[in-house]
């Protein structure tokens, strides 16, 4: 049996409030679960203490039984210090711009700083009345 530690979605309608629980793999988002070991209420302010609440004793049970945490839990557990941050993953190369778009985004900042230029010394020049 693969264990995960992730969320189920509570709460109504655009007031999201989340379960932080220990599950099989297998099971659905919102469904069977083994046990409950926090809360994470994202209405709340980043610094409100109640935000994220966590039963540290028992996640370190389910990560010494094989439990694996989801992403977003896995930040939560960083920030606790039960464990090591997750990196940040950088931005793939596959969405990177094309190599002709790259080309025209160089050019029109060339031509942007050429104009900028041309203007600034007109601007100098003008008679003053």
């Amino acid at each position: 049996m693969a264990l995960k530690i992730r969320m189920t979605r509570g709460g109504a309608k655009k007031r999201p409030f989340y379960s932080i629980v220990v599950t099989d793999s297998r099971n659905p988002r919102d469904g069977r679960f083994i046990e409950k070991v926090g809360t994470y209420n994202p209405m709340l302010d980043r610094g409100h203490k109640e935000r994220v609440m966590l039963k540290n004793e028992r996640i370190e049970h389910w990560l010494k039984m094989g439990a694996t945490p989801s992403d977003r839990v896995a930040r939560f557990l960083g920030d606790a210090g039960l464990r090591p941050k997750p990196e940040i993953r950088e931005t793939p190369k596959k969405s990177a711009p094309r190599a002709k778009a790259q080309e025209r985004a160089k050019s029109a900042e060339g031509g942007a700083e050429a104009a900028a230029g041309a203007a600034a010394p007109a601007a100098e020049t003008a008679p003053q009345a």
